[in-house]
């Protein structure tokens, strides 16, 4: 019999591992050669090439930070692309099944749990300017219009990319194997930390990052296996990216965008850092705990 679950539902498919290794690789293609071909071509038809540009910031004065943003992103939307190839052609499998053990996606899930975290940002973007001389207005409504569509557009894409490659198809390729929700969500966010290590913030930072991302991870996985679904995950990842775009920038992050205010505060974990993983993810987990009256604690993490 066939067990129940979200983490279960590759059972309901093929397994075989030449399904696994033919999706991984498309993926691993699609990023890191595929998507960096429209890049090439533009800074090309600029007149420049990737050999005689070396820094994000030189690529910037070429194009633009609105068309970088774009050249970042794409290699997301052919990701997705392929894991939906992957998963609908080589596992024999729904695409939804990697969203939800249901037989629908929960929108409201998704948009509840993006509008709490887009409200709670917004609170403590205030409270941070109020009192730092750092953070300046920096809004160009002119730039900031096609920031706007870009994010709205490309960043829930790549937000969902992610949350469906780590706490959908790679939790669902390890649960059945392991059994136990917990090692299963410590294994994917080690995986989510490790891919945000070449982030030029872990330059700036410090691996000490990494643990921010793996934490993060722990969060996004916690809430995925207690709701049966990656809405929940969904709608915080994409709200954070999507504010982070639109709302606040410096000059050394991933993310370089003409948002609403400029950070040039000396590169530091900041107290938001630390609020947002010691206390607002935690009261997240209770709010969602309580909306969706989770039950069964015991037997999903440990079982």
């Amino acid at each position: 019999m066939i067990k129940s679950g979200f983490f279960y539902e590759s059972l309901k498919g093929n397994q075989n591992a030449t399904s696994y290794i033919l999706t991984i690789c498309s993926i691993l293609i699609a990023y890191g050669f595929l998507g960096s071909i429209p890049l090439v071509l533009d800074l090309k038809f600029h007149g420049y090439s990737i050999s005689n540009i070396g820094s994000t910031h030189e690529i910037i004065s070429v194009l633009g930070k609105s068309r970088f943003l774009i050249h970042i992103l794409f290699p997301f939307v052919l990701c997705f692309l392929f894991l939906w190839i992957g998963i609908r052609f080589l596992h024999k499998r729904t695409f939804l099944s990697v969203f939800t053990s249901l037989n629908h996606f929960r929108w409201k899930r998704a948009f509840t749990s993006f509008g709490l975290w887009i409200l709670t940002m917004s609170i403590m973007l205030f409270l941070t300017v109020l009192y730092s001389d750092d953070i300046v207005v920096n809004f160009n409504l002119n730039k900031f219009i096609p920031l706007f569509f870009i994010s709205i557009i490309l960043i829930p894409i790549q937000t969902t990319t992610e949350e469906v490659l780590f706490r959908g198809y790679m939790a669902q390729a390890i649960h059945p194997r392991i059994r136990k929700g917990l090692f299963t969500i410590l294994l994917t966010s080690s995986a989510f930390a490790l891919m945000h290590c070449m982030n030029p913030e872990v330059e700036k930072l410090g691996y000490t990052l990494l643990l921010y991302y793996f934490i993060t991870g722990l969060f996004l996985g916690l809430i995925t296996l207690m709701d049966d679904g990656l809405e929940l995950a969904i709608g915080y990842h994409a709200a954070n990216n999507f504010f982070t775009a639109i709302m606040l920038t410096n000059n050394w992050q991933a993310f370089q965008t003409d948002a609403v205010f400029m950070d040039y505060s000396i590169p530091s974990f900041s107290w938001d850092a630390f609020i947002t993983l010691l206390v607002i993810q935690p009261i997240f987990i209770f709010i969602f705990y309580k909306l969706y009256k989770w039950k069964n604690w015991k037997k999903r993490l440990f079982n």
